[in-house]
């Protein structure tokens, strides 16, 4: 996909709302280090570091609805243990709009703990709940979901088998999604698919698929067969899309079959690629995009998913950063200050260090691209401010700069090193420094520490501050008293 097509459908997906109902998993990853055999028995022993908490199942799904520019409210289903206010409080931390968690007297809380040595994971302990839920807790939750119908631009059932999308609360919940005009999307587990007859779009994965209607689901053709079979016994639903890893997606609608190859990607954890997919899918079903162009969307998200550790999210900036570039692109890299804020949240909820630079940059020399790589090699993500025109004839005199700020920023945006570029037109980048919130302010030894505009601001939130060092034989003012020398002559 393109760069300006993914654009195109970002915003036409940003803001949408949806409704997702299904169970909620409370996902722990121990990572640590194997250094030894147990002398007990012939296993290793993995010394922990750390330990994390996340949302798993509809939960991440939620995460991910919220990471792409939608909104998510949360209904599902915990039992009476201590992991219940975990799960709460995370989908709250997450910016779930609203939560409903029904608790259950005497069901566990489903949750799956992973251990990882270095960048692989040994094994994983799941802690089911057990059967399904009871019709009380069925009541509840249809309940909840007719009250919540209103606000919603799609209903998604998530459903990983945990025993809360029971077959009567799959066709309740589609029955009142179908009364009030809106679309269901699906992600399906377990035998026999008729429990959600009536959704707008079911998408399994091949393996879900291949045991659903018992044939096998490799080659396109097989996978044309395999999604003919099962749309045979699906009458009220008009679309189903099956997610096939390296080999893309597929797509049937209206008797026709569209394959959407995915591109090659450096794979690093496959987990909860599946519920990037359908967010992406499903908040295109909102805004009413076409559904090849939705399965687009969503193959982009899921092949961005996968290159990060655990269940990950993805945002409209990382989506943009791995589209294809293309001639008619605006340059995507150069940012108003109110979106710069915004994607430095959206970097710092996926862990990253976020550095900031700035400077006139009127001509780009050999000292800015050493500097630039210095301040890019600290970081995992680097802004540059870059002064506006005015501010430059203010600092450097009449006659500069030499090339107008959009000439400039669009150098500087075309950097390997520089990951996005904000114009502004204060003498100094302090304002623009705390409107983003880096965690690293980097400068030129030209420079001393504590007289930095904003260093006081990076210290004060754990920050830290990095002179860079300087390239003797480079100045930008010393290329324009040689440029005007030699005009002279």
């Amino acid at each position: 996909m393109q760069r300006q097509e993914a654009s195109i459908l970002l915003s036409a997906i940003a803001g949408k709302r949806a409704l997702v109902v299904g169970d909620v998993l409370l996902d722990s990853f121990v990572y640590g280090e194997v250094k030894r055999i147990s002398r007990e028995a012939p296993v290793p022993v993995l010394s922990e570091r750390r330990r994390e908490m996340m949302l798993g199942g509809a939960g991440n799904l939620v995460r991910n609805l919220i990471s792409l520019g939608g909104t998510a409210s949360a209904v599902s289903v915990a039992g009476d243990d201590a992991h219940a206010p975990a799960v709460e409080a995370l989908l709250g931390e997450c910016g779930a709009s609203s939560v409903a968690l029904v608790q259950q007297p005497g069901r566990k809380t489903p949750t799956k703990t992973r251990y990882v040595s270095g960048s692989q994971q040994m094994f994983c302990v799941d802690c089911d709940p057990g059967g399904s839920i009871s019709p009380d807790s069925e009541r509840r939750i249809i309940a909840v979901v007719a009250d919540a119908m209103g606000g919603a631009d799609v209903v998604v059932l998530s459903d990983y088998g945990r025993g809360m999308l029971t077959p009567e609360l799959c066709r309740e919940v589609i029955s009142l999604a179908r009364a009030a005009g809106k679309p269901v999307c699906v992600d399906p587990r377990g035998a026999d698919y008729s429990r959600y007859d009536g959704a707008t779009l079911i998408k399994p994965n091949a393996q879900e698929l291949a045991d659903e209607v018992g044939l096998p689901v490799g080659s396109d053709s097989e996978a044309e067969a395999a999604l003919g079979a099962l749309k045979a016994r699906l009458d009220s639903t008009p679309a189903l899309i099956v997610t096939r890893g390296a080999q893309g997606m597929s797509l049937i609608e209206n008797g026709t079959v569209h394959h959407h190859r995915a591109r090659p990607r450096s794979v690093y954890d496959v987990s909860g690629a599946g519920d990037t997919a359908l967010a992406a899918l499903s908040l295109g079903v909102a805004a009413g995009l076409p559904l090849v162009d939705a399965m687009a969307l969503a193959d982009l998200a899921a092949g961005t998913a996968v290159g990060k550790a655990g269940t990950a999210t993805v945002s409209p900036e990382e989506l943009l950063d791995a589209a294809i570039p293309g001639a008619g692109d605006a340059d995507w890299r150069v940012l108003s200050r109110e979106k710069a804020a915004g994607t430095v949240q959206s970097w710092h909820r996926n862990g990253l260090k976020v550095g900031f630079t700035n400077g006139c940059f009127d001509i780009l020399h050999p000292g800015h691209l050493a500097s630039l790589r210095h301040a890019r090699s600290v970081c995992d993500r680097l802004v540059v401010g870059l002064n506006s025109d005015a501010s430059v004839t203010r600092l450097k005199g009449e006659g500069r700069p030499v090339n107008p700020a959009a000439h400039r920023a669009a150098m500087l945006a075309a950097l390997e090193s520089v990951d996005r570029v904000v114009v502004f037109e204060e003498d100094t980048p302090e304002a623009l420094i705390r409107a983003i919130a880096p965690d690293v302010l980097v400068k030129g030894a030209d420079y001393r520490p504590d007289d930095l505009p904003g260093a006081d601001f990076i210290r004060s939130r754990g920050g830290e501050i990095v002179i860079a060092p300087l390239q003797p034989g480079f100045s930008t003012t010393a290329l324009v008293e040689k440029m005007k020398a030699d005009a002279s002559r």
